[in-house]
């Protein structure tokens, strides 16, 4: 008998979590090895544990899943990563692969695509959508850079998750709340997407930003 994947998972919500262990634990060739829900403890139980695969959120306490990935991916330069949120799959999927993951899962279609994702991965293919296949298909047709072509692109993956909840409405104090980081920080945060987004105010900041998401969101 064949030896079943393990599978480790990263995610702030517990809930979501108990699902996913849940789901996993069902299949005949998976079994869930651990969980955690903030980034420096994944980090410290999966050099430990080694799973074969892990799932990560991109919006996790401490730092993002993005930087969990490159960190994962510094420990270990094979590690399998699959990430599944609740972004919008044309707002993250680029970077995520760019940063090591082998596949892009959004959660609404979770218990459709996460275990057709794990075992694709496993053998040695990565799992997007048709649509960012079709993206990165054009792209590479035109000779470009797959995650260019937007303005954000210039913007870090922190300032991108800032950028993504001021669209959807959070004021500063939410934010640095939501993140565990100051308040301060996250003003020093809006200072440079607006220096390099060159917007001149909290107005047109804003603004911005809340067309960005919902142009993301179609």
């Amino acid at each position: 008998m064949n030896q079943k994947i393990r599978v480790y998972i990263v995610d702030d919500h517990p809930l979501m979590r108990r699902g996913l262990i849940e789901l996993i634990n069902g299949q005949p060739d998976m079994t869930c090895c651990g969980e955690a829900e903030d980034s420096p403890t994944a980090l410290k139980m999966i050099s430990t544990i080694k799973p074969d695969l892990t799932i990560v959120d991109i919006s996790l306490k401490g730092y993002n899943g993005i930087e969990l990935i490159k960190n994962i991916r510094a420990l270990d330069p094979k590690a399998q990563i699959l990430v599944l949120s609740m972004h919008d799959e044309s707002i993250y999927a680029m970077r995520v692969l760019k940063a090591g993951a082998k596949a892009y899962v959004m959660k609404q279609e979770m218990s459709d695509k996460v275990l057709d994702a794990i075992r694709r991965i496993r053998s040695g293919k990565v799992f997007v959508s048709d649509r960012v296949a079709s993206r990165m298909l054009d792209h590479v047709a035109g000779g470009g850079d797959p995650g260019q072509g937007s303005p954000v692109d210039i913007l870090s993956d922190r300032e991108l998750e800032i950028v993504s909840m001021i669209g959807n409405g959070l004021p500063t104090r939410d934010i640095a709340a939501k993140l565990h980081i100051s308040i301060k920080t996250v003003e020093s945060h809006r200072a440079r997407i607006k220096e390099k987004l060159s917007i001149t105010n909290a107005i047109q900041l804003v603004q911005f930003c809340v067309r960005w998401v919902e142009d993301g969101a179609h």
